[in-house]
């Protein structure tokens, strides 16, 4: 997925410039929301929760929010740029370029994945924020920083993926906010997010493990904290062999036409 011609870096530029110009629309939501959650789960419910794994609350709730910032961002980024090209008929100009197939999907992929990680790194900013406020800034740190940089990317960059994926399958904007607000946050909710996993009865541990989002989750935090319940590095190449297959799909998908022509 070479971005050496003109063409793709124009379609890369412009995924990027689309979102920057609406700022307001597209970081600032993220932001007043996780103000929140860090105000009411790890300020006000926090100080009256245990430490977990010897980690205050708040800062083991941290690398959660973080990563249900950095999927609902790419998603939505993908996801929304395809469908509102389909929509309003200017991917055709994409289309007809000179672009070969792989570098469509990556400029768009890669400009999705950039928002989750911008996003992932405000939220960051604002967890640190407010366990500064909590006399905790000495308990957040960056335990094992290539592990948080391969998750930090892999993450953004599969959901980024699905997103194309969903920009192609939706008929209409309702199936999006669908695709976003109904499967994809209540799996990340359910994915060790607001707890450890060996806080849970064997039974209900184990079907956590059928959720791919403990995993991502689970390794953003070993980034942060050097803490996991689930190996790294199994989660790692779990999820980089997914993003491998996601990102395949996509390309086979626009080489077909899928949902981008009659």
């Amino acid at each position: 997925m070479s971005f050496g011609p003109v063409g793709a870096r124009a379609l890369l530029k412009r995924e990027i410039q689309r979102y920057l110009r609406r700022y307001t629309n597209t970081f600032a939501p993220p932001l007043i929301t996780n103000v929140l959650y860090f105000s009411v789960f790890g300020v006000i419910l926090g100080g009256r929760i245990d430490q977990i794994q010897g980690f205050d609350y708040i800062v083991f709730l941290l690398p959660g929010l973080v990563v249900l910032g950095m999927i609902s961002n790419a998603f939505e980024n993908a996801s929304f740029s395809i469908f509102h090209g389909r929509w309003n008929e200017y991917i055709h100009e994409t289309l007809t370029s000179p672009l070969s197939y792989s570098q469509m999907v990556a400029a768009y992929v890669v400009a999705s994945a950039l928002r989750g990680v911008l996003v992932g790194v405000l939220i960051a900013a604002i967890g640190v924020a407010f366990t500064l406020v909590n006399g905790q800034i000495a308990t957040v740190t960056i335990a094992q920083p290539l592990y948080l940089a391969a998750f930090g990317l892999i993450v953004p960059t599969l959901f980024s993926g699905f997103g194309v994926i969903g920009g192609l399958l939706a008929e209409d904007f309702d199936h999006l906010t669908v695709m976003n607000q109904f499967i994809l946050r209540p799996l990340v909710f359910f994915g060790a997010v607001f707890y450890s996993l060996e806080t849970l009865p064997g039974v209900w541990r184990d079907l956590s493990l059928l959720n791919p989002m403990v995993y991502m989750v689970d390794g953003v935090r070993y980034g942060f904290l050097g803490y996991s319940d689930v190996d790294p590095r199994v989660s790692l190449v779990v999820l980089s062999a997914l993003t491998i297959a996601v990102l395949f799909v996509d390309v086979q998908l626009f080489k077909r036409g899928y949902g981008l022509t009659d």
